[in-house]
């Protein structure tokens, strides 16, 4: 049995019908949990609950904690730890080995240009210090308490199943609606994002190498230095509008904040819109022989998926 915590997201959707390459027994784990493969067994409760996760985890054989929560600090500071906490001693009771699919906002605001997995913990801002602490649990559990686990890290989610993307809303959603796109703090800075569907191919196949536990991967991720503006333009092209957009910067973004709990959120974070975004994955490339998807082509399948895109 693999078990998917947080089933159902933009990551939960595919890595669940990659794990059907490994096994023909996957839990999916969620609220109101959705079959993807027809073997699936939904599991449908609270995960912040201790004893609904020990039910969860039970008789599996590897646990994927892939949760999304409420893009809000307090939801962060509350939920995430006793997710966490609930996950490592499940685990370890019922001896199943932890994939933790993980973010980038634990790294110092100066290792942002340049991302591996040697780059420092070292966060500023509020949601890196709960990242942070989450890595810190897991790290001591594989050191104290015999957990085995990985941490699969990944860059800006895009994806068809990945709706709240920095690319889907701020460009392709605006496009749709004949609206200008808008890009945070800088569009001459580099931006690197992950295509979902690589990332659950790569996690699927870390979950199911023994070798590649107690470590942690950067997810594949193109290794193109597109800019915001790059990214503007080509979406624009593809959908065969003007590539019109304007700049959300920081001191707007505290403004709109005032009004707006979810821009609100977004404002400590501008340390990684302001400065290039680079995220190198080469060490799982050259381990899996993974050719991460390029720009174009993801893309291009995004746009298609929602037959707006204009064949060119």
């Amino acid at each position: 049995m693999q078990t998917i915590l947080g089933a159902g997201g933009a990551i939960g959707i595919p890595l669940a019908k990659e794990l059907s390459s490994y096994t023909n027994k996957v839990r999916l784990v969620a609220r109101n949990p959705k079959k993807i493969n027809e073997t699936d067994e939904l599991f449908a409760g609270d995960i912040t609950g201790k004893d609904f996760v020990n039910k969860a985890v039970a008789g599996s054989e590897v646990v994927y904690l892939t949760v999304g929560l409420a893009y809000n600090i307090k939801v962060w500071k509350h939920q995430w730890p006793v997710i966490m906490t609930n996950t490592i001693d499940a685990c370890i009771l019922h001896h199943a080995k932890l994939v933790f699919v993980d973010n980038v906002y634990a790294y110092s605001k100066n290792e942002v240009a340049h991302m591996t997995e040697d780059s420092r913990i070292a966060p500023e801002t509020k949601k890196g210090k709960v990242r942070a602490q989450l890595i810190q649990m897991i790290e001591d559990a594989i050191k104290n308490r015999n957990l085995t686990a990985i941490i699969a890290r990944s860059a800006d989610f895009y994806g068809a199943d990945a709706k709240t993307s920095l690319l889907q809303i701020s460009v392709v959603d605006k496009f749709k609606k004949g609206q200008k796109a808008f890009w945070q703090s800088d569009a001459s800075k580099i931006h690197s994002f992950t295509y979902t569907p690589d990332a659950a191919k790569a996690i699927a196949i870390l979950g199911n190498t023994p070798e590649a536990y107690n470590q942690t991967w950067h997810l594949p991720t193109s290794s193109e230095r597109w800019t915001g503006r790059e990214f503007i333009k080509f979406i624009a092209g593809k959908m065969n509008v003007k590539p019109k957009y304007f700049i959300l910067t920081k001191t707007l973004i505290g403004l709109t904040g005032i009004f707006s709990p979810v821009v609100k959120e977004l404002y400590e974070m501008q340390y990684q819109n302001n400065q290039d975004y680079f995220f190198d994955s080469s060490k799982f490339e050259k381990q899996f022989s993974f050719t991460p998807t390029n720009y174009p082509k993801g893309i291009k399948e995004i746009l298609h998926s929602e037959n707006i895109a204009k064949d060119k």
